[in-house]
């Protein structure tokens, strides 16, 4: 898979989790939900496609991963200033769910 093909895949899975649950959460509105979705892959992403580039071993996959899940709670928390807590849980949970698929695919 390409590192376009991954990211596209990436914003496909993650912005409608984050959009779902930021708006459900009563965090933000659905235009911004989508933004910050979007927003946070298109710079997690590149970093972390390098990253695996050079050290693809399972291991690198989850310490980096674990790193995307706090820049993304950060940046999260600068946008919506709520609870850091239950942005780690959203973050945690969309890039399971962008992992477990990009997994599957190949």
């Amino acid at each position: 898979m390409s590192a376009i093909e991954a990211l596209l895949l990436t914003v496909a899975v993650e912005t409608p989790l984050y959009a779902a649950a930021l708006v459900a959460l009563r965090l933000t509105g659905p235009a911004l939900a989508m933004l910050l979705g979007v927003g946070v892959n298109l710079i997690t992403h590149p970093v972390l496609w390098r990253v695996l580039t050079d050290h693809p071993a399972l291991h690198w996959l989850a310490l980096a991963e674990g790193c995307v899940c706090l820049v993304e709670t950060g940046m999260l928390w600068l946008a919506v200033r709520r609870d850091p807590a239950l942005l780690l849980v959203l973050g945690i949970g969309a890039n399971a769910a962008s992992v477990a698929l990009g997994l599957l695919i190949g």
